[in-house]
Protein backbone atom coordinates (compact mmCIF):
# COMPACT_ATOMS: atom_id res chain seq x y z
CA UNK A 1 0.00 0.00 0.00
CA UNK A 2 1.17 3.53 -0.80
CA UNK A 3 0.18 6.83 0.78
CA UNK A 4 -2.56 8.54 -1.22
CA UNK A 5 -1.08 12.02 -0.68
CA UNK A 6 2.27 11.42 -2.37
CA UNK A 7 1.60 13.20 -5.69
CA UNK A 8 -0.94 15.78 -6.92
CA UNK A 9 -2.78 13.08 -8.86
CA UNK A 10 -2.82 10.79 -5.81
CA UNK A 11 -4.70 13.46 -3.89
CA UNK A 12 -7.26 13.79 -6.70
CA UNK A 13 -7.80 10.03 -6.94
CA UNK A 14 -8.02 9.61 -3.17
CA UNK A 15 -10.69 12.30 -2.97
CA UNK A 16 -12.65 10.59 -5.74
CA UNK A 17 -12.49 7.22 -4.00
CA UNK A 18 -13.56 8.70 -0.67
CA UNK A 19 -16.53 10.34 -2.35
CA UNK A 20 -17.67 7.55 -4.70
CA UNK A 21 -16.02 4.34 -3.50
CA UNK A 22 -13.40 2.06 -5.10
CA UNK A 23 -12.60 2.50 -8.80
CA UNK A 24 -11.58 -0.09 -11.37
CA UNK A 25 -7.87 -0.44 -11.98
CA UNK A 26 -8.57 0.53 -15.60
CA UNK A 27 -9.92 3.89 -14.40
CA UNK A 28 -6.95 4.32 -12.08
CA UNK A 29 -4.46 3.45 -14.84
CA UNK A 30 -6.15 5.79 -17.32
CA UNK A 31 -5.81 8.70 -14.91
CA UNK A 32 -2.21 7.81 -14.02
CA UNK A 33 -1.16 7.77 -17.65
CA UNK A 34 -3.47 10.23 -19.41
CA UNK A 35 -4.74 12.80 -16.90
CA UNK A 36 -4.42 16.05 -18.91
CA UNK A 37 -2.39 17.82 -16.22
CA UNK A 38 -0.82 15.17 -14.01
CA UNK A 39 -0.72 12.05 -16.22
CA UNK A 40 2.55 10.31 -17.00
CA UNK A 41 2.18 10.86 -20.74
CA UNK A 42 1.39 14.52 -20.25
CA UNK A 43 4.92 15.08 -18.96
CA UNK A 44 7.80 16.35 -21.06
CA UNK A 45 9.21 13.71 -23.40
CA UNK A 46 12.71 14.14 -21.95
CA UNK A 47 11.54 12.76 -18.61
CA UNK A 48 10.51 9.48 -20.27
CA UNK A 49 14.13 8.55 -21.01
CA UNK A 50 14.78 8.26 -17.29
CA UNK A 51 12.30 5.36 -17.21
CA UNK A 52 12.50 3.45 -20.53
CA UNK A 53 13.59 3.51 -24.17
CA UNK A 54 11.72 2.37 -27.27
CA UNK A 55 12.99 0.82 -30.49
CA UNK A 56 12.73 4.21 -32.16
CA UNK A 57 15.24 5.64 -29.69
CA UNK A 58 17.90 3.06 -30.56
CA UNK A 59 18.66 3.90 -34.20
CA UNK A 60 16.87 5.33 -37.30
CA UNK A 61 17.18 1.91 -38.99
CA UNK A 62 13.95 0.91 -37.24
CA UNK A 63 12.02 3.67 -39.00
CA UNK A 64 13.88 3.17 -42.27
CA UNK A 65 12.99 -0.51 -42.54
CA UNK A 66 9.44 0.29 -41.46
CA UNK A 67 9.32 2.82 -44.31
CA UNK A 68 10.30 0.07 -46.76
CA UNK A 69 7.46 -2.12 -45.46
CA UNK A 70 5.00 0.77 -45.73
CA UNK A 71 6.16 1.47 -49.29
CA UNK A 72 5.52 -2.16 -50.18
CA UNK A 73 2.04 -1.87 -48.70
CA UNK A 74 1.46 1.13 -50.96
CA UNK A 75 2.51 -1.01 -53.92
CA UNK A 76 0.22 -3.88 -52.86
CA UNK A 77 -2.67 -1.40 -52.82
CA UNK A 78 -1.98 -0.48 -56.44
CA UNK A 79 0.25 2.57 -55.88
CA UNK A 80 -2.64 4.99 -55.24
CA UNK A 81 -2.00 8.69 -55.74
CA UNK A 82 -2.65 9.26 -52.05
CA UNK A 83 -1.66 6.77 -49.35
CA UNK A 84 -2.40 7.71 -45.75
CA UNK A 85 -0.21 6.49 -42.92
CA UNK A 86 -1.68 7.13 -39.50
CA UNK A 87 0.68 6.66 -36.57
CA UNK A 88 -1.29 6.34 -33.35
CA UNK A 89 0.58 7.42 -30.24
CA UNK A 90 3.21 9.33 -32.21
CA UNK A 91 4.79 11.01 -29.18
CA UNK A 92 7.06 13.85 -30.24
CA UNK A 93 7.16 12.53 -33.82
CA UNK A 94 10.53 10.80 -33.76
CA UNK A 95 9.38 7.71 -35.68
CA UNK A 96 7.43 9.88 -38.10
CA UNK A 97 10.59 11.88 -38.84
CA UNK A 98 12.65 8.72 -39.40
CA UNK A 99 10.07 7.28 -41.81
CA UNK A 100 9.50 10.53 -43.70
CA UNK A 101 13.18 11.52 -43.93
CA UNK A 102 14.09 8.13 -45.35
CA UNK A 103 11.14 8.00 -47.75
CA UNK A 104 11.99 11.46 -49.09
CA UNK A 105 15.59 10.40 -49.69
CA UNK A 106 15.30 6.77 -50.82
CA UNK A 107 11.68 6.18 -51.90
CA UNK A 108 10.63 9.26 -53.90
CA UNK A 109 7.65 7.64 -55.63
CA UNK A 110 6.21 6.49 -52.34
CA UNK A 111 6.96 9.83 -50.71
CA UNK A 112 5.04 11.70 -53.41
CA UNK A 113 1.90 9.72 -52.51
CA UNK A 114 2.42 9.85 -48.77
CA UNK A 115 0.11 11.55 -46.28
CA UNK A 116 1.51 10.88 -42.82
CA UNK A 117 -0.75 11.77 -39.87
CA UNK A 118 1.06 11.81 -36.53
CA UNK A 119 -1.67 11.29 -33.93
CA UNK A 120 -0.82 12.23 -30.36
CA UNK A 121 -3.23 12.84 -27.49
CA UNK A 122 -0.78 14.87 -25.39
CA UNK A 123 -0.89 18.51 -26.42
CA UNK A 124 2.63 19.09 -25.07
CA UNK A 125 4.13 16.33 -27.21
CA UNK A 126 1.97 17.18 -30.21
CA UNK A 127 3.33 20.73 -30.14
CA UNK A 128 6.78 19.42 -31.05
CA UNK A 129 5.56 18.05 -34.40
CA UNK A 130 5.63 21.50 -36.00
CA UNK A 131 9.39 21.65 -35.46
CA UNK A 132 10.48 18.04 -36.00
CA UNK A 133 8.34 17.50 -39.11
CA UNK A 134 8.53 21.03 -40.48
CA UNK A 135 9.88 20.20 -43.96
CA UNK A 136 7.38 17.38 -44.48
CA UNK A 137 4.46 19.48 -43.25
CA UNK A 138 5.51 22.26 -45.63
CA UNK A 139 5.65 19.72 -48.47
CA UNK A 140 2.12 18.54 -47.69
CA UNK A 141 3.33 15.08 -46.71
CA UNK A 142 2.70 15.24 -42.96
CA UNK A 143 0.23 16.62 -40.46
CA UNK A 144 -0.44 16.43 -36.74
CA UNK A 145 -3.70 15.49 -35.03
CA UNK A 146 -5.13 14.62 -31.63
CA UNK A 147 -7.36 11.79 -32.92
CA UNK A 148 -7.43 9.21 -35.69
CA UNK A 149 -8.99 10.45 -38.95
CA UNK A 150 -12.66 9.54 -39.24
CA UNK A 151 -12.11 7.86 -42.61
CA UNK A 152 -8.96 6.49 -44.22
CA UNK A 153 -9.73 5.54 -47.86
CA UNK A 154 -6.47 3.64 -48.41
CA UNK A 155 -3.42 3.41 -46.19
CA UNK A 156 -1.98 1.92 -43.02
CA UNK A 157 -2.70 2.56 -39.36
CA UNK A 158 0.39 1.77 -37.33
CA UNK A 159 1.17 1.81 -33.64
CA UNK A 160 4.49 1.25 -31.92
CA UNK A 161 4.40 0.55 -28.19
CA UNK A 162 0.98 2.14 -27.79
CA UNK A 163 -1.41 -0.64 -26.86
CA UNK A 164 0.66 -1.86 -23.90
CA UNK A 165 -0.06 1.50 -22.28
CA UNK A 166 -3.84 1.37 -22.66
CA UNK A 167 -5.76 0.77 -19.41
CA UNK A 168 -6.44 -2.78 -18.28
CA UNK A 169 -8.78 -4.35 -15.75
CA UNK A 170 -7.18 -6.63 -13.16
CA UNK A 171 -9.02 -9.94 -12.83
CA UNK A 172 -8.71 -12.69 -10.23
CA UNK A 173 -10.20 -16.18 -10.24
CA UNK A 174 -11.39 -16.85 -6.72
CA UNK A 175 -13.36 -19.90 -5.54
CA UNK A 176 -14.13 -20.87 -9.11
CA UNK A 177 -15.42 -17.50 -10.37
CA UNK A 178 -13.93 -14.36 -11.88
CA UNK A 179 -13.63 -11.35 -9.61
CA UNK A 180 -12.20 -7.90 -10.22
CA UNK A 181 -9.43 -6.12 -8.32
CA UNK A 182 -10.45 -2.52 -7.64
CA UNK A 183 -8.45 0.38 -6.24
CA UNK A 184 -9.63 1.40 -2.79
CA UNK A 185 -8.33 3.18 0.29
CA UNK A 186 -7.15 1.78 3.59
CA UNK A 187 -6.91 4.91 5.71
CA UNK A 188 -4.72 7.21 3.61
CA UNK A 189 -3.20 4.46 1.48
CA UNK A 190 -4.26 2.98 -1.84
CA UNK A 191 -4.94 -0.74 -1.73
CA UNK A 192 -6.42 -3.64 -3.71
CA UNK A 193 -10.08 -4.39 -3.07
CA UNK A 194 -11.68 -7.46 -4.62
CA UNK A 195 -15.28 -7.27 -5.82
CA UNK A 196 -17.67 -8.43 -8.54
CA UNK A 197 -16.90 -7.80 -12.19
CA UNK A 198 -17.64 -4.24 -13.26
CA UNK A 199 -18.90 -5.37 -16.68
CA UNK A 200 -20.17 -8.55 -18.36
CA UNK A 201 -17.64 -7.80 -21.11
CA UNK A 202 -14.87 -8.97 -18.78
CA UNK A 203 -16.22 -12.52 -18.57
CA UNK A 204 -16.77 -12.49 -22.34
CA UNK A 205 -13.18 -11.30 -22.87
CA UNK A 206 -11.76 -14.48 -21.36
CA UNK A 207 -14.38 -16.94 -22.58
CA UNK A 208 -14.08 -15.66 -26.16
CA UNK A 209 -10.39 -16.55 -26.13
CA UNK A 210 -10.93 -19.90 -24.46
CA UNK A 211 -9.05 -18.81 -21.34
CA UNK A 212 -9.76 -20.50 -18.01
CA UNK A 213 -7.69 -19.07 -15.17
CA UNK A 214 -6.47 -21.22 -12.31
CA UNK A 215 -7.93 -20.57 -8.89
CA UNK A 216 -5.94 -17.73 -7.35
CA UNK A 217 -4.52 -16.63 -10.71
CA UNK A 218 -4.55 -12.98 -11.78
CA UNK A 219 -4.72 -11.67 -15.34
CA UNK A 220 -5.37 -8.45 -17.20
CA UNK A 221 -8.34 -7.78 -19.46
CA UNK A 222 -7.40 -5.30 -22.17
CA UNK A 223 -10.86 -4.08 -23.12
CA UNK A 224 -9.47 -0.69 -24.15
CA UNK A 225 -6.94 -2.22 -26.57
CA UNK A 226 -9.60 -4.42 -28.15
CA UNK A 227 -11.94 -1.44 -28.49
CA UNK A 228 -9.12 0.60 -30.04
CA UNK A 229 -8.54 -2.16 -32.59
CA UNK A 230 -12.21 -2.31 -33.54
CA UNK A 231 -12.42 1.46 -33.87
CA UNK A 232 -9.27 1.69 -36.00
CA UNK A 233 -10.50 -1.09 -38.28
CA UNK A 234 -13.82 0.69 -38.85
CA UNK A 235 -12.04 3.87 -39.91
CA UNK A 236 -9.93 2.06 -42.53
CA UNK A 237 -11.59 1.35 -45.88
CA UNK A 238 -8.66 -0.40 -47.54
CA UNK A 239 -5.13 -1.17 -46.43
CA UNK A 240 -3.37 -2.43 -43.34
CA UNK A 241 -3.12 -2.26 -39.56
CA UNK A 242 0.41 -2.75 -38.27
CA UNK A 243 0.86 -3.23 -34.53
CA UNK A 244 4.30 -3.36 -32.88
CA UNK A 245 4.37 -4.07 -29.17
CA UNK A 246 5.53 -6.45 -26.52
CA UNK A 247 3.15 -9.26 -25.64
CA UNK A 248 2.08 -12.74 -26.61
CA UNK A 249 -0.91 -14.83 -27.64
CA UNK A 250 -3.49 -15.48 -24.92
CA UNK A 251 -2.39 -19.04 -24.20
CA UNK A 252 1.09 -17.80 -23.22
CA UNK A 253 -0.01 -14.75 -21.26
CA UNK A 254 -2.38 -16.77 -19.10
CA UNK A 255 -0.31 -19.89 -18.53
CA UNK A 256 1.08 -21.13 -15.20
CA UNK A 257 4.14 -18.87 -15.56
CA UNK A 258 1.98 -15.76 -15.26
CA UNK A 259 -0.02 -16.39 -12.10
CA UNK A 260 0.24 -12.70 -11.11
CA UNK A 261 -0.48 -11.36 -14.59
CA UNK A 262 1.90 -9.18 -16.60
CA UNK A 263 1.23 -5.70 -15.22
CA UNK A 264 4.36 -3.75 -14.29
CA UNK A 265 5.37 -0.28 -13.16
CA UNK A 266 8.50 1.29 -14.64
CA UNK A 267 10.68 3.91 -12.95
CA UNK A 268 14.31 4.69 -13.84
CA UNK A 269 14.56 1.60 -16.04
CA UNK A 270 13.46 -0.65 -13.20
CA UNK A 271 10.30 -2.74 -13.24
CA UNK A 272 8.23 -3.37 -10.13
CA UNK A 273 4.76 -4.23 -8.90
CA UNK A 274 4.04 -1.24 -6.66
CA UNK A 275 1.34 0.13 -8.94
CA UNK A 276 0.29 2.72 -6.37
CA UNK A 277 3.68 4.38 -5.95
CA UNK A 278 3.70 7.97 -7.23
CA UNK A 279 0.52 7.98 -9.38
CA UNK A 280 1.16 9.97 -12.54
CA UNK A 281 4.92 9.82 -12.14
CA UNK A 282 5.66 6.23 -13.15
CA UNK A 283 4.76 4.23 -16.23
CA UNK A 284 2.19 1.44 -15.97
CA UNK A 285 2.11 -1.21 -18.68
CA UNK A 286 0.78 -4.70 -19.39
CA UNK A 287 1.70 -7.21 -22.07
CA UNK A 288 -0.45 -6.95 -25.19
CA UNK A 289 -2.80 -9.87 -25.76
CA UNK A 290 -2.48 -10.43 -29.52
CA UNK A 291 -5.26 -13.02 -29.52
CA UNK A 292 -7.71 -10.45 -28.17
CA UNK A 293 -6.52 -7.91 -30.75
CA UNK A 294 -6.97 -10.40 -33.56
CA UNK A 295 -10.51 -11.28 -32.48
CA UNK A 296 -11.41 -7.59 -32.26
CA UNK A 297 -9.93 -6.90 -35.67
CA UNK A 298 -11.71 -9.78 -37.34
CA UNK A 299 -15.00 -8.60 -35.86
CA UNK A 300 -14.46 -5.34 -37.76
CA UNK A 301 -13.54 -6.84 -41.12
CA UNK A 302 -9.79 -7.33 -40.82
CA UNK A 303 -7.86 -10.38 -42.02
CA UNK A 304 -4.84 -11.49 -40.04
CA UNK A 305 -1.71 -11.73 -42.19
CA UNK A 306 0.82 -12.74 -39.58
CA UNK A 307 2.45 -12.31 -36.20
CA UNK A 308 6.26 -12.39 -36.07
CA UNK A 309 8.97 -11.24 -33.71
CA UNK A 310 10.53 -7.82 -34.25
CA UNK A 311 13.78 -9.64 -35.00
CA UNK A 312 12.10 -11.61 -37.81
CA UNK A 313 10.40 -8.50 -39.19
CA UNK A 314 13.56 -6.37 -39.35
CA UNK A 315 15.79 -9.18 -40.64
CA UNK A 316 13.32 -10.02 -43.41
CA UNK A 317 13.24 -6.38 -44.52
CA UNK A 318 16.94 -5.67 -44.12
CA UNK A 319 18.40 -8.70 -45.81
CA UNK A 320 17.35 -7.50 -49.29
CA UNK A 321 20.24 -4.99 -49.36
CA UNK A 322 22.33 -6.45 -46.54
CA UNK A 323 21.20 -3.69 -44.16
CA UNK A 324 22.71 -0.91 -46.29
CA UNK A 325 20.00 1.38 -44.86
CA UNK A 326 21.82 1.17 -41.54
CA UNK A 327 24.52 3.59 -42.65
CA UNK A 328 24.54 7.31 -43.35
CA UNK A 329 26.61 8.76 -46.16
CA UNK A 330 30.12 9.73 -45.13
CA UNK A 331 30.19 7.70 -41.90
CA UNK A 332 33.55 6.57 -40.55
CA UNK A 333 34.24 2.90 -39.92
CA UNK A 334 33.92 3.51 -36.17
CA UNK A 335 30.48 5.02 -36.72
CA UNK A 336 29.50 2.06 -38.86
CA UNK A 337 30.60 -0.36 -36.15
CA UNK A 338 28.52 1.51 -33.60
CA UNK A 339 25.51 1.37 -35.94
CA UNK A 340 25.89 -2.39 -36.24
CA UNK A 341 26.01 -2.74 -32.47
CA UNK A 342 22.80 -0.72 -32.15
CA UNK A 343 21.16 -2.92 -34.77
CA UNK A 344 21.93 -5.94 -32.59
CA UNK A 345 19.93 -4.32 -29.78
CA UNK A 346 16.91 -4.27 -32.08
CA UNK A 347 17.21 -7.80 -33.46
CA UNK A 348 19.01 -10.01 -30.94
CA UNK A 349 16.86 -12.12 -28.59
CA UNK A 350 18.60 -10.73 -25.50
CA UNK A 351 17.78 -7.20 -26.67
CA UNK A 352 14.45 -6.12 -28.15
CA UNK A 353 14.32 -8.65 -30.99
CA UNK A 354 12.22 -11.35 -29.34
CA UNK A 355 10.58 -9.16 -26.70
CA UNK A 356 8.57 -7.22 -29.26
CA UNK A 357 6.23 -8.65 -31.88
CA UNK A 358 4.71 -7.35 -35.10
CA UNK A 359 1.07 -8.12 -35.91
CA UNK A 360 -0.25 -7.19 -39.35
CA UNK A 361 -3.86 -7.22 -40.57
CA UNK A 362 -5.24 -6.26 -43.96
CA UNK A 363 -8.59 -5.02 -45.22
CA UNK A 364 -9.76 -5.10 -48.83
CA UNK A 365 -6.30 -5.90 -50.26
CA UNK A 366 -5.99 -8.65 -52.88
CA UNK A 367 -2.22 -9.23 -52.76
CA UNK A 368 -1.34 -9.70 -49.09
CA UNK A 369 2.25 -10.99 -49.39
CA UNK A 370 4.59 -8.77 -47.35
CA UNK A 371 8.37 -8.93 -47.02
CA UNK A 372 8.33 -8.33 -43.27
CA UNK A 373 6.32 -11.53 -42.76
CA UNK A 374 8.24 -13.69 -45.28
CA UNK A 375 10.03 -16.80 -43.97
CA UNK A 376 13.70 -16.26 -43.14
Amino acid sequence: MTAATQTPLAKILAARIRERGPITFADYMAECLYHPEHGYYSRAESQRFADYYTSVDVHPIFGRLLARQLAEMWERCGRPAEFTIVEAGAGVGRLAAHVLDFAARALPGFYSALRYVAVEQSAARRATHALGLVTHIAAGRASSAAELPANIPVGCILSNELLDALPVHRILREHGELREIYVGLDGDRFCDQVGPLSSPALEEYFSGQGIVLLDGQQAEAGLAAAAWMEDAARRLSCGYLLTIDYGREARELCDARHLRGTLLAYTRHRAGEDFYAAPGEQDLTAHVNFTALDLAGRASGLARLGLVSQSHFLLALGRANEFADLYDEGQSEAERVRARLLLKTLIFPEGMGETFSVLIHSKGVADVSLTGLAPL
